[in-house]
């Protein structure tokens, strides 16, 4: 006879009240180049034709550094073999997906349609070169074109670059153009300030940093947000620009950035916008509106292409039309007949930011992504993701050791909160991290929040539009039953995880370059023993100067 829970779970009305049964498989799955074996093959490439390899042959001289003298050493494994081996890897991962991760806060982790992967493997895209002529490739360029224009109407901004290869390189891109601004202008050397704000997101503060700027970065107060009286203490005549996000990683949305903005101008400054966290904004406000002169978007988050395991992401650069000069190209034009044609840079545009133009699949995913929706459709995304949010925060209001922070009675915050189970730990002696290890024993994925912790034991949790009430609820009763275990056996939690593939790892070796193997041939000489011997490199002298580096920060 079914018991009623067995009932629930056949007719899927299952997994609101308690975490469903879930256990990973873990299989002992050696690294591909180990199963090598002499004799077996995959797939036969086709020869190119002779007219190519000719020419080939004719423009590469014999004794060019570049030609290989053998053939690459690729492991030779049979089609089945390839198979299970990358099936086996991917039951051992907690994909996006198989769980409900919106864990993952300040990621906007969110369904990916896979109808994009249909229009991505189409051989116009899969097959393109970068240095195609302008004419062969014409769809393409008109989508780069149509996807710019729409960005540009959802921000307010006057012009959009889609070249970079992710957010962060967005973001650096947008330090590179304020400081070739300041250069036309001929003050680069005065302004030599950057500010930013505690919880705007970490690559602001390092792109800037990077460039050569001083980085101020200011608190930010009880509200969830720095006020304009704090952006206006530290705005001088060194200031080179703002770079902040709205909302910041608290959730909280700024009422005073338009006067932020105009204050920064007063000193003439450059107000840089990281609109990472656009997922609650699409429709609702806009950047340009508010006076912004530069920004940025991932096209990977709000825009709803793949993370891919940090990447390929997708980048996407927006210029006022004061700054739209100094963005770099080349840029996609289109001439008096309607062609799509690559117009060089000008003269005051910054250097490239990628070799090729963008990561074209995501752009076309992001493109596929809007065309679908139209403006109504990006509306509810916000709401809805709105609506998510504050369900969960609802919900997770009535677990005892978890609170909200920055947020005062009756505030309704945008897209993520920033959570603190700082009560929690101090009862049970439990972290946030280790409750996140517990998580994936129930098949759900859990992250603290950037580093450093100025929230103390934090969980930072994004529902984006993606997930249905039925999930929200899933997560949510794991969540809850993981904190009650930690008042019943905090041994058990901070054991965990039991269920997952792999048990837990250690942070040490995580983040310490000595034991990386970014390849098999790095593998092979620090692990086996094997290869040849690492060529000696440059090592600074005993009488060059240290550079500062600040500690290491762990993940968890």
């Amino acid at each position: 006879m079914t018991r009623p829970a067995d009932m629930r779970r056949l007719t899927g009305a299952a997994a609101v009240s308690a975490p469903r049964n879930y256990h990973a498989a873990r299989w002992n799955e050696p690294l591909i180049f180990a199963l090598d074996a002499p004799g077996q093959r995959g797939v036969i490439p086709p020869a190119a034709p002779v007219e190519l390899r000719q020419r080939l042959a004719d423009s590469t001289p014999p004794q060019a550094p570049w030609r290989r003298t053998d053939q690459p050493n690729l492991p030779r494994v049979a089609q089945p073999q390839v198979l299970r081996h990358f099936l086996r890897l991917s039951q051992e991962a907690l994909g996006a997906d198989l769980n409900v991760d919106i864990g993952q806060g300040t990621c906007t982790m969110k369904y990916s349609p896979k109808v994009h992967e249909a229009l991505v493997a189409e051989p116009g895209l899969a097959e393109a070169h970068p240095l195609q002529p302008a004419e062969t490739v014409q769809g393409l360029l008109r989508i780069l074109s149509e996807l710019e224009g729409y960005l540009a109407e959802i921000t307010g901004m006057d012009a959009v670059c889609l070249q970079p290869g992710g957010g962060s390189l967005a973001i650096f891109t947008n330090v590179q153009m304020v400081q070739a601004y300041h250069r036309s202008r001929g003050d680069g050397d005065q302004r030599s300030e950057v500010i930013t704000t505690a919880f705007s997101h970490p690559s602001n503060a390092a792109a800037a940093r990077t460039a050569g700027y001083r980085v101020v970065t200011l608190p930010v107060g009880q509200k969830g947000y720095v006020t304009l009286d704090a952006f206006k203490e530290v705005l001088t005549a060194r200031t080179a620009a703002i770079l902040v996000t709205n909302p910041e990683d608290t959730g909280v949305f700024n009422p005073d950035m338009g006067r932020i903005v105009a204050a920064t101008h007063a000193v003439g400054a450059l107000a840089v916008y990281d609109q990472a966290n656009a997922n609650g904004l699409l429709g609702v406000t806009r950047a340009g509106d508010a006076g912004f002169d530069l920004g940025q978007l991932n096209l990977h988050k709000t825009f709803s292409t793949p993370h891919a395991s940090g990447g390929p992401a997708s980048g996407a650069i927006l210029a006022s039309r004061a700054l739209a000069p100094f963005l770099p190209g080349p840029r996609v034009a289109r001439d008096a007949l309607g062609r799509f044609r690559w117009e060089p840079a000008g003269p005051l545009a910054v250097a490239p930011a990628h070799p090729a133009h963008g990561v074209m699949a995501n752009v076309v995913r992001a493109y596929a992504w809007i065309r679908a929706l139209g403006a109504e459709g990006l509306l509810q995304v916000s709401h809805t993701a709105v609506l998510n949010n504050n369900y969960v925060l609802a919900q997770l209001a009535k677990v005892d050791g978890v609170a909200p922070s920055f947020l005062r009675p009756g505030a309704r915050p945008i897209e993520q909160v920033r959570y603190s189970w700082a009560e929690l730990a101090a009862e049970t002696g439990v972290t946030s991290a280790e409750l996140g290890q517990r998580m994936a024993d129930y098949g759900l994925h859990y992250w603290t929040s950037h580093h450093p912790y100025l929230v103390p034991e934090p969980a930072t949790i994004e529902p984006t539009e993606s997930y249905s009430k039925a999930e929200l609820d899933e997560f949510v009763a794991a969540l809850k039953l993981t904190a009650r275990e930690a008042r019943v056996n905090p041994k058990g939690i901070q054991a965990a995880p039991q269920r997952s593939s792999v048990h837990q790892i250690d942070p040490e070796a995580m983040s310490d370059p000595d034991t990386w193997a970014t390849s098999w041939r790095a593998y092979r000489r620090k692990y086996l023993s094997q290869g040849e011997a690492v060529p000696e490199h440059w090592r600074p002298g005993p009488d060059t100067p240290k550079k500062p580096r600040p500690p290491k920060a762990f993940h968890r």
